[in-house]
């Protein structure tokens, strides 16, 4: 799977997570396979790069992709190949067209491909060459929110703790979620059961709390966050 392919496939998850309320899933994994990736940040950078009008001159855009092209064979030597595939597991089943197919052969080293080498880098000089459209703009905001207002209270949460358990919950998003669904109903009914024995021989004022935690525990959605909090609760109960 190309470099373009994968980029297409994380876009369209995102945006199809935003839709179905679990964007703040799919960001953390975003964040660490992605963002905090050095070498893939700056591919996918590079893309967003030569996939934007510019309004460049003809010399200032061929320039440009041929830096392009030397920044790319840089990178791409540098990115692990299980960084790939962790990030080929998270979206490769994600079905969309390639936004980046032009990126991809102007990139592709096979001599068999070079007649579509060219005329994709035809078609990105001529993007390049062409000047910005407000329109297109506005329509890429929301995506671009998207991300920048990424859920603030997970990372709020995530600075508290240590290393190790920032590695656990980043773990937690690699287990597959009907996994996680079981391992967590069967920490919460062992929870709620443990609580309830606290209630029985509690004063009024602990007995209160607990219900507020009972009912806490009861209503919040399972998610790796919520798990890995039960699961804390759990070992300390």
């Amino acid at each position: 799977m190309k470099f373009g392919e994968i980029k297409s496939k994380i876009e369209n998850q995102l945006t199809e997570s935003y839709k179905k309320n679990l964007f703040k899933d799919n960001f953390f994994i975003f964040e660490e396979l992605v963002l905090k990736n050095k070498n893939i940040s700056k591919l996918f950078f590079l893309y967003d790069e030569l996939s934007t009008k510019k309004g460049l001159s003809e010399n200032m855009a061929v320039e440009f992709v041929n830096e392009s092209i030397i920044a790319y064979e840089n990178l791409i030597n540098k990115i692990q190949p299980v960084h790939l595939r962790e990030l080929k597991a998270w979206v490769g089943h994600n079905k969309c067209e390639n936004n980046y197919e032009n990126i991809d052969n102007l990139f592709s080293t096979n001599v068999l491909t070079l007649e579509n080498k060219i005329k994709s880098k035809n078609l990105i000089l001529e993007e390049l060459t062409q000047k910005k459209n407000i329109d297109n703009e506005i329509i890429n905001v929301p995506l671009q929110s998207m991300v920048s207002v990424a859920n603030k209270t997970i990372k709020s949460y995530l600075k508290t703790l240590g290393e190790s358990e920032r590695q656990e919950i980043y773990n937690l998003y690699k287990k597959p979620k009907k996994k996680l669904f079981e391992d967590y109903k069967k920490i919460k009914n062992v929870v709620l059961e443990k609580l309830e024995k606290q209630k029985e021989f509690s004063d009024e004022e602990t007995s209160l709390k607990i219900e507020e935690v009972l009912d806490k525990i009861k209503n919040e959605k399972i998610d790796q966050v919520n798990f890995f909090k039960l699961k804390k609760l759990s070992e300390n109960l």
